[in-house]
C-alpha cells in the first residue's frame, strides 16, 4: 500500500512540473507574430483546435454535452473572462518582452486573494498582506529597467487585466459550483475563445488570418495541446495526488520555462532585477498557497 501511495506521489510531482512546464510554453504563440498574424486570430485557431480535441474526447467517453440554464450561466461567465484573459496577455506579448509579461501575470494568486478580502469581506490577515507587497514590490522591480527605462506601460496594463480576469475566473469557478467534468466546463469555456476572437480578428482586421506554412500550424497544434489541455489533464492528476499547495508552488516553473523561452527564442535578456522580481512574486504565491491550504485543512477539521 505504502509503495502504491509513494509510485501516486511520484506520479502526482511529474504531473505538476509537466503541468507549470506545459503552461508556460505559452508565449511559444508569441512567434505566430513573425507571420504576421495578430493576437486574436492566433488565439482562434488555438482555441478552435482545442476545442475540436476536446469534443472528440467527450464523444469517446460518451460525455452529455447537455447543460441547464444555471450551468449555461456559469460557463458563460467563465467563457468571457477566459477571453479577455488570453487575449490581454496575447496583446501584451507585442509590447513586452514574453518572459516579463508571463512573470507579471503569475499575481493571479495573489488578487484572487486580495479580491476575496476587499470584495468578498474575508478575514486581511498577515500573510495575505505581506504576499500583497511582496507581489506589489515584484511587479515594480520588473517594472523599472535598467538605465531608468521603463517597460511598456499599456503592456503592463494589459498583463494586469489578464491577472484580474483570470483571477475572477478562478473565484467563479469555485463559487459556482458546477457539477461537471473538467472536459464540458472547457468544451463551453472554449466555444466562446474562439467565436470571441473570430468576432474581434473580423471587426478588428477585417478578416481572419490563417497560418502560412506547416511550421506555423505545427505552433497552432502545440498551443492547442499543450499549454491547453496536456497542462490541464496533469494538473488535475497533480492536485489529485499530491494536493493543490504543491501543485501551487511548482507552478513557478511557469514564468521560468516563459522566461528561458524568451531568452532562447526571442533573444530577450536576464538581469538581477527580472530574477529578483520573479523571487519576490514567488515568495508571495507560496504564501498565499500556504495560508490556503491551512484554511481548507481548518476546514475540513470542523465538518
Amino acid at each position: 500500500m505504502r509503495k502504491i501511495q509513494n509510485n501516486k506521489k511520484i506520479f502526482g510531482t511529474i504531473c505538476g512540473i509537466g503541468a507549470a512546464i506545459c503552461y508556460g510554453t505559452n508565449p511559444i504563440g508569441a512567434e505566430l507574430y513573425k507571420d504576421g498574424m495578430e493576437p486574436p486570430s492566433v488565439l482562434f485557431w488555438r482555441f478552435g483546435l482545442a476545442w475540436v480535441i476536446i469534443l472528440f474526447l467527450m464523444l469517446v467517453r460518451k460525455e452529455s454535452l447537455r447543460i441547464n440554464k444555471k450551468e449555461f450561466e456559469a460557463v458563460s461567465a467563465l467563457g468571457l473572462l477566459f477571453l479577455a484573459s488570453s487575449l490581454t496577455l496575447y496583446e501584451s506579448f507585442k509590447l513586452m518582452s514574453v518572459g516579463v509579461a508571463s512573470t507579471i501575470l503569475f499575481v493571479y494568486p495573489v488578487i484572487t486573494a486580495a479580491i476575496m478580502t476587499f470584495i468578498f469581506k474575508e478575514r486581511l490577515t498577515v500573510k495575505t498582506a505581506i504576499s500583497i507587497a511582496l507581489s506589489f514590490v515584484g511587479v515594480m522591480m520588473l517594472y523599472w529597467t535598467p538605465g531608468g527605462k521603463t517597460l511598456d506601460t499599456l503592456g503592463v496594463v494589459l498583463v494586469l487585466v489578464s491577472a484580474i480576469t483570470y483571477a475572477i475566473y478562478i473565484i467563479v469557478m469555485n463559487r459556482s459550483n458546477l457539477r461537471m467534468s473538467s472536459f464540458k466546463i472547457n468544451f463551453y469555456v472554449l466555444i466562446y475563445c474562439a467565436l470571441g476572437n473570430l468576432v474581434i480578428a473580423i471587426i478588428d482586421g477585417g478578416r481572419l488570418q490563417v497560418p502560412t506554412s506547416a511550421s506555423n500550424w505545427l505552433l497552432v497544434g502545440w498551443l492547442a495541446i499543450v499549454p491547453a489541455i496536456l497542462a490541464l489533464v496533469m494538473m488535475v492528476y497533480s492536485a489529485k495526488y499530491i494536493g493543490s499547495t504543491p501543485t501551487a508552488i511548482m507552478g513557478a516553473l511557469e514564468p521560468l520555462t516563459a522566461v528561458l523561452i524568451g531568452i532562447f527564442l526571442f533573444g530577450e535578456s536576464f538581469n538581477w532585477r527580472l530574477a529578483i522580481g520573479i523571487a519576490l512574486i514567488f515568495s508571495a504565491v507560496i504564501i498565499i498557497a500556504l495560508q490556503s491550504n491551512k484554511r481548507i485543512d481548518n476546514t475540513l477539521q470542523k465538518e
